[in-house]
């Protein structure tokens, strides 16, 4: 849906100049959500950070903009939408520009921060503006063009970070940002009109206050916990009882305020809420994959960082196949079939990542990233369809909010614990296999010798390096096989949802994420 803002016939004749300059803005948006994780390798080494301390690259990013993401409405009606498009994408080129200047993970991660904070407006604003210039018949025409853009960037994303890593370094993947975001905030400028803001209700400081102290503590726990042993740390006691703390007083807050941050219908109503569940699952399924997998390739197996880029690109290829299949089968088909297929897909894609091993081609990566991205562009829309199918038109921009950020959420948490769990198992699956490996045994001598020179240092080191490369492998096997099980396992909350109507469906804002 527009924001009711009224075209005008200014905005109409610059139609053309708006659409790039606002499609630019997407494009770096949805370009900055997979550009980096092939980089993460070469960035965990430039700025000295542990396994599991890289993660907070993209989990600072996910998580401002989660927080940011519901603000957008309430920030766009107080300062007016062209002024929060330029000052978004203005404060976006800047953090890009101060990311790829950063010196350490501390500096980089603040910058992250920024980024997603400025960030979370452009997509939704992008939308919005893009409704308003074309009249109502060129809507579909207009989200599909939008589509298509959001789709680029996680098709290009992997490919462009692995080519400007290898050839320059990983700080181009942040430095890109700055012509595209230079070109995109003239464009709003000088084609886009002015407009008067337009307050709405009170904003609720206290439950967005609760929600960012729950979110933020709550993820800085899972960041923290692997590198402080968890619960004997009394850093990670802190953050934790922080969150509770941030958790309880929103919840209360959202029942007994007069205008809560979320209005209490969204709760009520079965099938948003179950929706929003399933999503959150989806989160953790798809982002994760995409987290783990760049350093499993480049680290593991020894690609190069363009290799792993471009290994990864079948699975934007897919997710846009997907779509533009969905497109045609949506209202024809029952929506949950749709998602089911795409969950199935995802399942199937987990199937067999759970059986790779250090000595397989690129081919398993090509054909499970395929698959997985099939499936994500079958469960997106679909699902997006069954989550605002009973809600009020009255309350779907606030349903679309807490909708995104309970994906963000999940892709969040996702990331955390999913790498807490590599680093912890790797771990304990070296202990084990060290355990066993005796190279005073005789037989176990002969069969290394050809292999590991045990009469020296080097040898021995050697020996324990690949034994950490097996551990590490198995650790990741045993992720993927977790995320198997989750997919597997949340499919029967379909069952409690109910197809669209016809006439019900998606909100325009929340049909491609």
């Amino acid at each position: 849906m527009s924001d009711g803002h009224v075209i005008d016939p200014r905005d109409a004749a610059n139609r053309g100049p708006i659409t790039v300059s606002i499609m630019l803005a997407t494009v770096m948006s949805s370009l900055d959500s997979t550009i980096a994780n092939v980089a993460l390798p070469h960035i965990q080494g430039s700025v000295s950070a542990a396994p599991e301390q890289i993660g907070w690259v993209l989990t600072s990013y996910i998580v401002a903009a989660a927080i940011m993401t519901p603000l957008t409405g309430w920030l766009s009606g107080r300062f007016g939408r062209k002024r929060l498009f330029q000052l978004s994408i203005a404060g976006f080129v800047v953090a890009s520009m101060l990311c790829g200047l950063a010196t350490s993970l501390p500096e980089l991660v603040m910058f992250r921060l920024l980024q997603g904070v400025f960030g979370a407006a452009l997509v939704p604003l992008s939308q919005s503006v893009l409704l308003d210039i074309n009249p109502p018949e060129r809507h579909g025409q207009a989200m599909a063009t939008w589509a298509a853009g959001a789709v680029l960037g996680p098709i290009l994303g992997p490919a462009l970070g692995g080519y400007l890593t290898e050839n320059l370094s990983w700080r181009w993947c942040f430095y890109i940002n700055l012509p595209v975001g230079i070109l995109a905030l003239l464009g709003v400028m000088f084609f886009i009109r002015a407009d008067k803001p337009t307050p709405g209700r009170a904003f609720d400081f206290l439950g967005f206050g609760m929600l960012t102290l729950f979110i933020g503590a709550f993820q800085l726990m899972l960041d923290r916990g692997p590198g402080e042993d968890w619960f004997s740390s009394p850093e990670v006691w802190v953050e934790a009882v922080l969150a509770a703390i941030g958790l309880w007083v929103f919840v209360a807050h959202t029942i007994t305020a007069q205008h809560p941050f979320f209005d209490r219908r969204l709760a009520r109503d079965g099938n948003f809420v179950t929706a929003t569940v399933f999503n959150f699952f989806v989160g953790i399924l798809l982002f994760t994959t995409m987290a783990l997998l760049p350093p499993l390739m480049q680290v593991l197996m020894g690609y190069p960082v363009l290799t792993s880029g471009i290994v990864s690109m079948p699975r934007g290829i897919g997710s846009l196949l997907s779509m533009f299949i969905v497109g045609r089968l949506i209202g024809r088909v029952d929506t949950r079939i749709l998602v089911f297929i795409g969950i199935a897909c995802n399942a199937v894609a987990l199937w067999q990542m759970q059986r790779f091993d250090l000595s397989m081609t690129e081919t398993p990566f090509l054909v499970s990233g395929l698959i997985q991205g099939l499936g994500t562009g079958l469960v997106f829309v679909p699902l997006s369809a069954l989550a605002f199918a009973t809600i009020p038109a009255s309350i779907r921009s606030e349903g679309s909010a807490v909708y995104t950020l309970i994906r963000n959420l999940g892709s969040a948490i996702g990331i955390s614990i999913m790498q807490a769990l590599v680093v912890s198992n790797t771990q304990a699956m070296h202990e084990a296999l060290a355990g066993k490996v005796i190279p005073t045994d005789p037989v176990m001598r002969s069969g290394l010798a050809p292999l590991f020179n045990l009469e020296s240092v080097e040898g021995l080191m050697a020996l324990n390096g690949e034994l950490t490369r097996q551990a590490t492998m198995v650790a990741y096997i045993d992720a993927f096989t977790l995320m198997f099980w989750m997919a597997v396992v949340c499919m029967p909350l379909l069952m409690f949802m109910r197809p669209p109507r016809r006439g019900e469906g998606v909100p325009a804002h929340a049909e491609v994420e």
